[in-house]
């Protein structure tokens, strides 16, 4: 029972033992540590140069200043070339083509007949109805007289007068049909490869050919939603074409539209750009035209009762305002002052465009490798005198340049560089790398060169006469 009890307090004395030297040791340590951190500069990142205990360490940074540059705000968009004017001529009634006047590809004016198809049967119908105008005509010449001399009731008289209004009417049916035999050019323009042939039988609605204004072309295109407020009508935008490289287009904004899509939030914008060389346009057919043109015409009995005149010609040459005795003229389409367009473009070419919103030739910039972000604020770090720093007010008096941590209001962003609108001015000097180190106002700098191919992250640390890099 003694033994258990010597062995108890000794035990307990053990412990007490090990408990002193734990606590002495540790105690004891922090008693050491400035003998090792004047020997090793940078263990806590708070020691001095030599000569100088207690002194911040200067941090070597790299930095830039702050430049004036020509700032141009624009926006870049693709779009597609389309013509001013486009249409696919398509007969209105089923017929045989009997003439093709025009060349695949060739300048055409409004009003100028394309396309004949074979109007044997209506002309046949003007004629007939003509014919009933003039028996019509008559009656009701003749009823008038009786009339007049107590001959005939009132109601004779009017029932010719109504008989004549139905054989106008019909008269004017029948010219309408014989109109649709002819198929004209509605605006000047081009036309294109056509992909039927004299004698063909087409039904109505089949597609002929088509027909393109290229005089002014639209070019549309899309730009995001933010710039809904910059952009407006009348506005220059430049082109580039991938068809014609090395060459800068000028067009003008003529429509925006007012619905901005919902799937991909952007604005529709259309512009024109004129498409004139300044060569003279010749019409396709007449005296211009080629002796292998396809322009021709298929031979068929002619009426008697139809002038010559009015009859389907070949070379191009149909008359647009031919009309048939007892027709009204055909309808008249003026043709715009200028041409087809005779200029390089043409439909369909993709075109890279560039909106223009503002040119600065003052704006402030810096490289964006300053800016260090901090909860949705910027921020960038100016490299000072001390004496603008009030934290700075007990360094040394050779320390030259101080860190000063400010708040900028960033513009437009290009490759490599930011736009700064408020926080700095020019010639404000700022650091552009070794941010990391900079905690807090007042830090002492010291500017080193570094390699624009090392890792941007890197602290510049490593600075020339073997100064040692602080971690």
């Amino acid at each position: 029972m003694a033994k258990k009890i010597v062995y108890s307090i000794v035990a307990v004395l053990g412990i007490g033992a090990a408990s002193t030297a734990a606590w002495w040791y540790q105690n004891k340590q922090p008693a050491s540590t400035p003998v090792a951190a004047g020997g090793a500069p940078g263990a806590g990142g708070a020691a001095g140069a030599p000569g100088a205990p207690g002194a911040p360490r200067a941090v070597g940074v790299e930095v830039a200043r702050v430049e004036k540059f020509t700032l141009r705000d624009d926006a870049q968009a693709v779009g597609t070339l389309r013509s001013r004017q486009n249409v696919i001529l398509r007969p209105e009634v089923a017929g045989r083509i009997m003439t093709l006047a025009f060349r695949d590809g060739s300048p055409v004016q409004a009003g100028q007949t394309l396309v004949q198809l074979d109007d044997t049967l209506q002309r046949a119908e003007v004629q007939q109805s003509l014919a009933q105008v003039s028996i019509a005509q008559a009656n009701h010449k003749r009823n008038q007289e009786l009339v007049a001399q107590n001959f005939v009731a009132q109601r004779v008289l009017d029932e010719s007068a109504a008989s004549l209004q139905v054989a106008q009417a019909q008269l004017a049916l029948s010219c309408a049909r014989l109109d649709r035999m002819r198929i004209v050019a509605p605006f000047s323009g081009l036309v294109g490869i056509r992909s039927v042939n004299i004698g063909d039988y087409v039904k109505d609605g089949a597609d002929l050919i088509n027909l393109e204004d290229i005089s002014v072309l639209y070019v549309d295109f899309r730009l995001p939603e933010r710039y809904q407020g910059k952009i407006t009508p009348r506005q220059t935008v430049e082109m580039q074409l991938d068809a014609l490289p090395n060459r800068m287009f000028k067009a003008q904004v003529e429509a925006i539209d007012p619905l901005i899509d919902a799937n991909g939030r952007s604005i529709g914008v259309r512009a024109v750009l004129p498409n004139q060389s300044g060569e003279p346009v010749r019409a396709g057919g007449g005296p211009n035209a080629a002796p292998n043109s396809a322009v021709a015409s298929a031979k068929r009995p002619p009426s008697p009762a139809v002038p010559a005149a009015t009859a389907p010609v070949a070379q191009g040459d149909i008359k647009p305002s031919a009309s048939v005795p007892g027709c009204p003229e055909p309808r008249a389409i003026v043709a715009p002052a200028k041409g087809p367009g005779n200029g390089p473009l043409r439909p369909g070419m993709f075109a890279r465009v560039t909106a223009v919103f503002e040119v600065r030739p003052d704006a402030l910039s810096i490289p964006e490798e300053a800016i260090v972000p901090q909860g949705g604020r910027q921020f960038v770090i100016r490299a000072v005198s001390p004496s603008q720093v009030a934290a700075a007010a007990a360094l040394p008096p050779d320390v030259q340049q101080v860190s000063q941590r400010v708040e900028v209001k960033l513009g437009i962003r290009r490759p490599g560089r930011v736009e700064i609108l408020e926080g700095l001015s020019e010639g404000d000097t700022v650091v552009i790398a070794g941010q990391q180190r900079l905690q807090k106002d007042g830090t002492p700098l010291r500017t080193v060169e570094m390699s624009r191919g090392a890792p941007g992250g890197g602290a510049p640390g490593g600075a020339p006469g073997g100064a040692p890099g602080g971690a």
